[in-house]
Parts: C-alpha cells; structure tokens; sequence
C-alpha cells in the first residue's frame, strides 16, 4: 500500500514544472531508484513509456520491470544520487551518479545523464539514459546510507559530491 501512494504522490507532480515541482519530481525518481522496487519504479512510466538505457531500447512497463529486476540483481549494494539540470514545459535533463558492486566485490561509479518527457498525468513517456562506468576502490565510495532506501536528507547530493 505505502508503494502505491508514494506512486500516486510522484504522479501528482505533473507539468507544467515549476523549479520546486521539478526538484520534488527528481528526488522522488531518486528515492524510487533507490528502493529496488522494479514495480514501484515501472509505475512512475507510461504504460508505453519508451527508454534508451546505454545501447538498450526498452519499450512499455513490463520490459521495464524486467530490466530494472535484472539490473538490480547484477548492480550489488546500488545506491543514486540524481540532481535536475535543466526543465522546460514537459521536459527535464537530470544528471546521475550512483555506486555499486559486482558480485566479485569490485565497485564502480556510474556517471550518467538523463532527459525525461512527462505526459499531462506526470508520468514519464520517454526516458533516454547516457551512463559511463568507473571503477571504483571500496574505500573511494561517496554514498553511504541503508539501503535499499532514501538518501537521508543530511547526505550529500551531486552538488555537494563530484
């Protein structure tokens, strides 16, 4: 129940965005990212929402929902930090990072960017995501929260980490 009404309040957030409406929208994409919820996270897209992940085309909420399963099974101890780079009207660009292990224990930081388009409900009709991989050393993370879960409202965000 509580995944469906944090679902519901993320689509209340619909455009035209405002610079407050378009940072609340960015962190609740991140607090959903970072629950590992692929149902969760597949109910903040249209039901024929369209993605570029990387070299991937992923189209509609089922596919969705397969990928963000078998990401989060590869991408061990994922934790993201996003932060808005820009909006117009329907559209936003987002910049990302986020830490994660294999399962031999090697870490890495994912770099990417985003530009996302909203329907008149809020929910995201288009996704398109530029990620590079770093390798990282343990000792070099930057996000350390529980998870899976938000990040608390005190830890650094993009701006505060680079």
């Amino acid at each position: 129940m509580t995944a469906m009404l944090d679902s519901h309040l993320q689509f209340a957030i619909a455009p035209p965005f405002t610079l407050e409406t378009a940072m609340r929208k960015v962190r609740q994409a991140e607090d959903g990212w970072n629950s590992r919820n692929p149902d969760r996270v597949a109910m903040a897209y249209t039901e024929d929402s369209v993605w570029r992940n990387r070299s991937e085309f992923i189209v509609g909420r089922d596919q969705i929902r397969k990928f963000l399963a078998h990401k989060w099974e590869r991408e061990l101890e994922y934790r993201l930090v996003k932060a808005l780079w820009g909006f117009k009207e329907n559209r936003m660009a987002v910049r990302f990072q986020y830490e994660w292990h294999d399962d031999s224990g090697c870490w890495f930081r994912s770099y990417g960017n985003e530009l996302w388009e909203f329907d008149e409900r809020g929910l995201m009709q288009r996704r398109e995501a530029s990620i590079n991989d770093v390798p990282i050393l343990e000792a070099d993370r930057r996000f350390f929260w529980a998870a899976p879960g938000p990040r608390p409202g005190d830890h650094p965000g993009i701006p505060d980490v680079e």
